[in-house]
């Protein structure tokens, strides 16, 4: 495997990340950055916005397809990363850090996967 899967992130098996916190900040893997190729577009769920856990929250657009978010946590949309929509590229050069997607205030964080778990099923 190329980088490191984070141990400090829970993930989900449609490839999201989350950083715990309050609110907890939420991404896409490096695994799947490097699936989709260059990204050009990026569409976040709106701040105020209730997102559901495995509910599609949003979409990425590569070069080579869209591709569907979903959201690993249920809760309030409390912070969307502007820098993202504007240089989605963000996404592939700095997936864990400055390409994060949004902020959620949660109130359901049932069934993510820790780093072990996301990492076996990517090497499957």
């Amino acid at each position: 495997m190329s980088d490191a899967i984070p141990t400090d992130l829970q993930y989900t098996a449609e490839h999201e990340w989350v950083a715990q916190g309050t609110p907890v900040t939420v991404g896409i893997t490096r695994h799947a950055a490097d699936a989709l190729g260059d990204l050009v577009y990026v569409e976040l769920p709106e701040v105020g916005a209730e997102v559901t856990a495995g509910s599609v929250c949003g979409e990425v657009e590569s070069t080579k397809s869209v591709s569907e978010i979903f959201s690993p946590v249920s809760g309030t949309v409390a912070e969307v990363n502007a820098a993202v929509a504007d240089d989605p590229s963000l996404i592939n050069s700095d997936p864990y850090g400055s390409g994060w997607l949004f902020k959620v205030e949660v109130s359901d964080a049932a069934g993510l996967l820790s780093a072990e778990e996301y990492a076996a099923l990517v090497q499957a």
